[in-house]
């Protein structure tokens, strides 16, 4: 700061009373001439580095920059915290945190338990799919699950086949009405609100990539200037997402879905990211030759439940980690409450084993890479090694380090589930210190009892390994199903800005459910008026070996016409005899 004061004083005109302590000895070897002066553009550019990185580290804090605040400025104020800690936590519903010893005393019980179990298992030769290798490394494999030999599920749709995606659409709003949920931007003096297909076409239009303007001047019966002024007040964000819900919520009340869920009780998810190029001068994109090229890419992630609803997306910089932003979309739809979320290595991170659990739910990524696979205990490794185990911790786990900051873990939970700040905006200042903040390295500590004990069950449990890649595999189809949504101008954003690349995804995603509730209520009608029980006994059989993300006989190419009066027998479902249907 000595430094920083001079350097504004004298207008960058420096001379040798320049404040030179914040540099180290081989700096200063260098810094002055033959002459005993200062090298004036030598001390300017360590000055700089050195402001980047007391920045990075969290010894300096920018009060008017959002990205380099102090952490404590993200999370709830200290005096309030301090005066309504109790309410807080109540609100939040985590007063049974406030018992660390509680808390401890639970899992080195269960660490315990499991790395007697995970052991004796495999030394009764239990554990099939465990081998250790000469060096006393192991590896875990996976087998397929066998699947029973049925029809696709897309055979069902084979006499519906090539359904205008503008008809699918139009029967979605007719059965939820979701385009209600688009509200203008102004509170007052807004004009009357133009007619459904306005807004069908400004959903295709982002949804599919058209654009605007390409999809007014290409299609029938939409005018231009109308299409415009309504995208530019009505197509907000919350809007969309609220649209999304609707829909959402339709398909919560029909039965077949819960056939996809294979524990009763509890909805497993998962998600995934994809990296898509912008073609737009764009803060919210990085370059990344491996996906983009010379382009640059920002990362759009996805989640999707057991049943195959996307409930939520979220797009950031390609240069972020998908990590840092996994807790944002499982607090951001109350319509969706998860148990067991599971991801991919880039979405996997001990601290985020640590924020997942402290919110109620399971986290259970897919292991790869041998360092993830890590194990920690409360005893050392020697107290294993004299029980005859074959898994060993590496490490013992610091109860003090956790203890010392489990008050500021609270106020960081309680922040984050109260949404006064995103858990991604804090992930990022925290992992941003070069040096480790005393929460990160808590949040960390705490993490890897967590991932533990997961990882223990992980390599013990075929049953958990296979339903984990199955998960996945429903996150992977998915992102096919993104391609074949999201396909005019190369698959890339012409949006510049993150909010309305926002808005394009989920529009995007708005056309993809509405698609998934249309095949369900299509099978739901055709269950529904079956007579034959072993006729539905198959199709059920063919639905739940099978997928419901099935976009083959929908037509999303072509000329649109909105102008056409809608087909009512193609368009109406019978909701009441649909919801009366009951099959899982």
């Amino acid at each position: 700061m000595e430094a920083i004061n001079y350097y504004k004083a004298v207008d960058g005109k420096i001379d040798n009373k320049a404040p030179t302590l914040f540099l180290d000895k081989t700096a200063i070897a260098y810094l002055y001439d033959h002459k005993g002066n200062i090298k004036i553009s030598l001390y300017k550019a360590l000055l700089f580095i050195n402001i980047a990185e007391a920045i990075k580290s969290g010894n300096l804090n920018l009060i008017y920059s959002y990205r380099y605040l102090s952490i404590d400025e993200y999370l709830i104020d200290q005096d309030r915290w301090k005066n309504d800690k109790m309410l807080l936590l109540a609100r939040a519903g985590m007063l049974d945190l406030l018992d660390l010893k509680k808390i401890i005393k639970k899992y080195k019980k269960t660490i315990e338990n499991k790395f007697e179990i995970t052991n004796q298992n495999i030394l009764n030769n239990k554990n099939q799919y465990l081998k250790f290798k000469e060096d006393g490394n192991f590896v875990v494999k996976t087998p397929a699950v066998e699947k029973p030999d049925t029809a696709k599920t897309s055979t069902l749709f084979e006499n519906n086949q090539y359904i205008p995606i503008i008809q699918v659409l139009e029967a979605i709003n007719n059965t939820t009405e979701f385009v209600n949920c688009f509200k203008h931007y102004a509170i007052k003096h807004n004009k009357k609100k133009p007619l459904a297909n306005i807004f069908l076409a400004g959903i295709l239009a982002l949804g599919c990539n058209i654009g605007i303007r390409k999809i007014a001047n290409t299609s029938v019966g939409i005018n231009e200037s109308t299409l415009v002024t309504a995208c530019n007040w009505y197509f907000t964000l919350d809007n969309v997402n609220a649209a999304n819900d609707q829909i959402i919520n339709l398909i919560n009340k029909l039965s077949l879905p819960n056939i996809f869920i294979k524990q009763k009780y509890l909805l497993h998810i998962s998600g995934d990211g994809q990296k898509i190029t912008v073609n737009a001068n764009s803060l919210n994109a990085n370059y990344s030759f491996k996906y983009s090229g010379n382009s640059q890419g920002a990362s759009v992630y996805t989640f999707i439940d057991e049943r195959q609803i996307l409930f939520h997306s979220l797009v950031f910089s390609s240069a972020e980690r998908e990590a840092a932003f996994v807790v944002d979309g499982l607090l951001c739809n109350e319509e969706i409450q998860a148990d067991i979320f599971s991801t991919d290595t880039h979405g996997f991170s001990e601290i985020i084993f640590a924020i997942i659990e402290l919110l109620g739910m399971s986290f259970a990524p897919r292991i790869k890479k041998s360092q993830d696979q890590l194990l920690y205990s409360f005893q050392d490794k020697k107290d294993y090694s004299n029980k005859g185990y074959k898994i060993l911790p590496d490490k013992r786990i610091n109860e003090k380090i956790i203890s010392n900051s489990w008050d500021d873990i609270l106020r960081l939970m309680v922040t984050i589930k109260l949404k006064e700040t995103t858990a991604s905006q804090i992930f990022k200042r925290l992992s941003s210190y070069a040096s480790e903040h005393p929460l990160y390295k808590a949040l960390k500590e705490f993490g890897r009892i967590v991932k533990t004990g997961f990882l223990l069950t992980y390599f013990d449990d075929v049953t958990l390994r296979q339903m984990i890649q199955k998960q996945l595999n429903k996150i992977e189809l998915a992102n096919k199903f993104f391609g074949a949504v999201f396909f005019a101008n190369n698959q890339e954003f012409m949006q510049p800005t993150r909010e309305d690349q926002e808005i394009a995804t989920s529009c995007k995603r708005l056309i993809q459910n509405a698609i998934i509730l249309w095949n369900y209520l299509f099978l739901s009608k055709m269950l529904a008026e079956c007579k034959d029980s072993i006729t539905r006994d198959n199709i059920i059989n063919i639905i739940v070996n099978g997928s419901i993300l099935c976009w083959g006989h929908f037509n999303l190419l072509g000329k649109y016409d909105f102008s056409e009066k809608p087909d009512k027998d193609n368009i109406y479902f019978d909701l009441e005899q649909i919801l009366a249907l009951k099959v899982a």
